[in-house]
């Protein structure tokens, strides 16, 4: 007797790059200190979704960054919303003035600025780390759902991609980005036979040449293993995946002892700004997700964007010869 296949949600009419007008359906992850406005411009003219992140910028400075992004690229681009931004509400208005052709949204419900957004024609895809968050957010209208597991660089939730992927987009009806572990055609092509519309990426987009960090973070990012990473501040509610260094075995041997917040905040103070700008890998937090191991040399965007892409086709059609009779149906 033929054994049915368990039913599921077909959310695959479509790519997230025919919705946004870009070549490959990729976006670029908001990387703080290092998605600038010419960073952004460059992964736009590559063919993905360059995304400026605007941290705790002020409106005025989001303004300027949005300006220059505009200035040096006419491909479609978008900004993170980082939520906790206490100038998040003037900053929605600058967005909706400007604006770009997405938004993408961290640290908080993007629920009461999602309405002006979407009227000035601007896309809003949040980033989450949990089903019930993706499940609450649909409900504002939203255009798609970053759903990012806990290999990614950064800050981080407790769910592996593979894990929360399938879930969420059994869970909402709107687009689903895959984040987190996604840094090839392998992984591409493992996202989207779960469901992903696109997918985004940012450990494999540091190794680029037109990355704006230091080469000593570049040569960190190469030499990474399959556990070269560790997760800090899981006891504060603030987990972050880092670079395993001299700072992060500090910090987690006083998270261990229940050391006192301000005294592990000493430890990790402008410690982004050391490891992107002065390439300290030793003291400096140098944010990178587990997929670095799998890296292996420095290249240009439109090379590693092609190859993720394209090659993820060719996975597919090896994967579709390596199974062909395996179904009753073929």
């Amino acid at each position: 007797m033929d054994r049915k296949l368990p039913a599921r949600k077909d959310q695959t009419q479509y790519m997230i790059n025919e919705l946004l007008h870009i070549k490959y359906p990729v976006f670029q992850g908001a990387m703080a200190r290092i998605a600038t406005p010419e960073f952004a411009a460059a992964v736009s003219e590559a063919g993905a979704l360059g995304i400026v992140a605007t941290g705790d910028m002020t409106a005025a400075q989001v303004r300027e960054a949005v300006l220059r992004t505009q200035e040096l690229t006419d491909k479609p681009f978008g900004v993170n919303l980082m939520l906790m931004n206490p100038e998040t509400p003037e900053i929605v208005k600058v967005l909706a003035e400007l604006k770009p052709a997405a938004v993408t949204t961290g640290a908080g419900n993007p629920g009461r600025y999602v309405p002006e957004l979407k009227e000035a024609g601007i896309r809003v895809f949040p980033v989450v780390a949990s089903v019930a968050l993706a499940r609450r957010l649909e409900r504002y209208g939203i255009d798609g759902i970053i759903a990012e597991g806990c290999e990614s660089g950064g800050h981080v939730g407790e769910i592996t991609t593979m894990a929360l992927l399938p879930q969420i987009v059994q869970a909402v009806s709107v687009p689903v980005i895959a984040a987190g572990g996604v840094a090839g055609p392998d992984t591409m092509l493992a996202a989207l036979a779960m469901g992903a519309q696109g997918v985004q990426v940012g450990t494999c987009l540091l190794v680029s040449e037109e990355c704006p960090i230091h080469d000593n973070y570049k040569q960190a990012v190469l030499r990474a293993k399959d556990s070269s990473t560790v997760v800090t501040g899981r006891s504060i509610g603030a987990p972050v995946r880092i670079l395993k260094n001299k700072m992060s075995t500090e910090y987690l041997r006083l998270e261990s002892e229940g050391a006192d917040l301000m005294e592990m905040e000493k430890l990790t103070l402008g410690g982004l700004g050391k490891a992107v700008r002065d390439g300290d890998i030793d003291t400096g937090s140098v944010m990178m997700g587990q997929a670095a191991g799998s890296l292996s040399e420095i290249r240009p965007l439109a090379a590693i964007l092609e190859e993720m892409v394209c090659g993820a086709a060719l996975e597919e059609e090896k994967l579709s010869r390596l199974t062909k009779g395996l179904c009753s149906n073929e």
